[in-house]
């Protein structure tokens, strides 16, 4: 059984509130773990059935029929925080023994933050904290299956923790909320662990809109560092595509390049380890 998961809205800062417990957001993806008549299917946020990348956790099997909602990702062993590029490369492979391969070399956990469906019961209109009663008190088949701590009202110091670990962020739950399939609820607030670069605009894209980013090397030569895609409004494009026009260098049939003369402050997920932005949104420009 698939339930349509409920989304997170986007807070501006941390904030702290009596109202709302709070979770450390893992850097995996969704995952729905479904248990019908004694069958295991895993599902995406987007209902791709993706069983079978997680034997590991497809094979777990509780007491009774249960559908719960959480996260899984790869997690470094030396730092305890989750590997969203691992994560990736256990979802995206496809071959059986590369599959059975990875499992052992690369295994996923499986953080589980809320329970839908138990023992032939929609728990979905239950408030938050009961339904979080109900799954403390659940058996868990597998070591790689946990349930997600929480602490109640202190958000702000939680995301002070995660940050200095370096951790991807947190979430806000309202302690009462009903589960809203489907939903993107103010209900719940995702806080971002923000990192930031400075980069050149090197370039844009010349169909759907994007700048080309780079960043300085240990030599001081411009190396690509990915695409902005995100952040940037009208005023900054039309004084962006006003300047670039005395800077242009060359072309080719997808992207006009610059001279690195433009540079621009962004906020992004994280770098990856090809030394990319990971998700880069426009802040500004550095005059």
């Amino acid at each position: 059984m698939f339930i349509d998961p409920m989304l997170l809205a986007t807070a501006a800062a941390p904030f702290s509130d009596p109202r709302f417990i709070y979770e450390p957001k893992i850097d995996g993806h969704r995952l729905i773990f479904s248990q019908e008549s004694g069958v295991v299917r895993l599902f995406t946020r987007n209902n791709n059935d993706c069983t079978r990348q997680y034997p590991e956790i497809a094979s777990a099997l509780f007491p009774h029929d249960i559908v719960l909602d959480g996260e899984i990702a790869c997690v470094d062993p030396t730092t305890g925080v989750s590997d969203f590029e691992a994560t990736m490369s256990r979802f995206q492979a496809k071959r059986a023994d590369k599959i059975l391969r990875l499992s052992a070399t690369l295994p996923v956990y499986f953080a589980v933050f809320d329970i839908l469906w138990y023992k032939g019961e929609d728990l979905r209109k239950l408030p938050l904290l009961q339904r979080k009663e109900i799954l403390a008190g659940l058996t868990l088949p597998r070591a790689n299956i946990g349930v997600i701590p929480y602490v109640e009202g202190a958000g702000e110091d939680l995301f002070k923790q995660i940050k200095t670990r370096g951790m991807e962020g947190v979430v806000g739950k309202r302690a009462d909320s009903v589960y809203e399939t489907g939903r993107r609820s103010e209900n719940w607030r995702k806080v971002i662990n923000w990192s930031h670069a400075d980069v050149y605009i090197t370039g844009y894209k010349k169909a759907e809109f994007g700048w080309l980013a780079g960043v300085a090397d240990e030599n001081g030569r411009v190396r690509p560092a990915g695409v902005i895609e995100l952040g940037v409004g009208p005023t900054e494009k039309k004084a962006f595509y006003g300047v670039s026009k005395a800077l242009i260098t060359g072309e080719d049939h997808n992207f006009v390049y610059l001279e690195p003369r433009i540079r621009a402050r962004v906020k992004m997920r994280n770098w990856t380890k090809s030394g990319l932005l990971r998700s880069p949104i426009f802040v500004e420009f550095i005059i």
